[in-house]
């Protein structure tokens, strides 16, 4: 941590520095008058003229991060920018596990919960999309635990945007490519069902650890060639069939065959309790 960057938060003790992605540092802070623990998102000057050079008026990652109060998002308390042109956030202390670091495990640590914390993920994509927002990067590695895993909770929005034009006509790829949806990766418009494609891969590596076309660059061209995913039941082959039956239609490659909301999926697991 430099100097440099805590003086611009003299309210704040630092106490830990981690490198998030490649153009972002975070930081773990106590406030110096209450203690309470929180985060500093510190986003490179490099990522922030690129987004606006690519978008023009384009709300920035904090200014829709602090839109949203919700139990399964990361909560973000303040957004601005320092004396060098960096966004800042500081959100609410977290200092859980991603999911995509839980799935190395080699053993299954999640036991009967995974339900619960599909439920949560559901609810606060949701609660985006009602929002008026696409979140564009729903993967294993943007979901996080709190600290007794009793929560899974949405991190990072600094690939969100407007759920309109001409946001939605980009010819860009942006997100993890693993979870890409196909419209995505084929340059076409797309909506909220990008995100339910992506949840839908995120839900599918969280029961089975697998993914439906495989990882790297030949899962990606599966996806691209509309290829047959895998069906989830060939790796948990117990697994109970109302929840195949939701995960598989949130991957639908076609989008007008795939699950079209998030009402929808939490409708098509209401009242199932147990994975088997």
């Amino acid at each position: 941590m430099t100097i440099k960057i805590a003086n611009q938060f003299p309210k704040y003790e630092f106490l830990q520095e981690t490198i998030l992605r490649e153009m972002s540092q975070l930081y773990k802070v106590r406030d110096r008058q209450t203690g309470q623990l929180a985060m500093i998102k510190v986003i490179d000057t490099v990522k922030t003229q690129k987004d606006n050079t690519r978008w023009g008026n384009i709300p920035t990652e904090g200014e829709i991060s602090v839109l949203f109060d919700h139990p399964y998002i990361v909560k973000t308390l303040e957004h601005g920018f320092t004396s060098d042109g960096e966004q800042y956030l500081i959100t609410e202390h977290f200092e859980g596990i991603t999911l995509c670091s839980i799935l190395l495990v080699p053993r299954d640590i999640l036991g009967k919960r995974k339900i619960h914390y599909m439920r949560q993920v559901a609810e606060a994509i949701l609660e985006v999309h009602k929002t008026g927002f696409i979140h564009w990067d729903i993967c294993t590695q943007n979901l996080i635990f709190n600290h007794d895993m009793s929560v899974l909770k949405l991190i990072d929005f600094g690939m969100a945007l407007p759920n309109k034009p001409p946001f939605t006509e980009s010819s860009e790829w942006v997100g993890s490519p693993s979870f890409m949806a196909p419209e995505v990766l084929r340059h076409e418009k797309k909506d909220t069902r990008l995100d339910i494609f992506s949840f839908g891969v995120t839900m599918y590596n969280l029961f089975c650890g697998k993914l439906p076309w495989g990882a790297g660059e030949a899962g990606v061209e599966a996806v691209k060639k509309n290829t047959p995913y895998t069906s989830i039941q060939s790796h948990c082959p117990t697994i109970n069939e109302t929840i195949v039956k939701a995960i598989h239609s949130c991957i639908e490659p076609d989008v007008n065959n795939r699950c079209p909301s998030m009402e929808h999926f939490l409708e098509m697991i209401q009242g199932v309790e147990t994975e088997i």
